[in-house]
């Protein structure tokens, strides 16, 4: 018998998955939102799409746009004391203000 991959993906099953009534293509207007530096947006990952996603310890965290490289955006986001660049497409974000997991 061989024993089962403990690897990266592995250990977000929990987190990247949808739920059943919430699987298939996202809403558009989240793709289409336009985010301007200084916009406060909150990291949620949207396991549908594997472009642009950041890493699992980002996930719920909220971070301030910097910047724009092509369709993504460039957040910086607190990680303890200290700043890290993401570069996240805008599936993956949501305006501060309001955000559902």
């Amino acid at each position: 018998m061989v024993k089962h991959s403990r690897g990266y993906r592995s250990r977000t099953r929990k987190l990247l998955r949808k739920k059943p009534r919430e699987r298939g293509l996202f809403p558009l207007g989240r793709l289409l939102h336009k985010y301007e530096v200084g916009d406060k947006v909150t990291i949620i990952i949207d396991p549908s799409v594997h472009r642009g996603m950041p890493h699992r310890r980002f996930h719920g965290k909220i971070g301030v746009v910097t910047g724009v490289r092509g369709r993504s955006y460039i957040v910086e986001v607190m990680l303890g004391n200290k700043k890290k660049i993401l570069i996240v497409r805008p599936e993956h974000l949501r305006p501060f203000p309001v955000s559902s997991k």
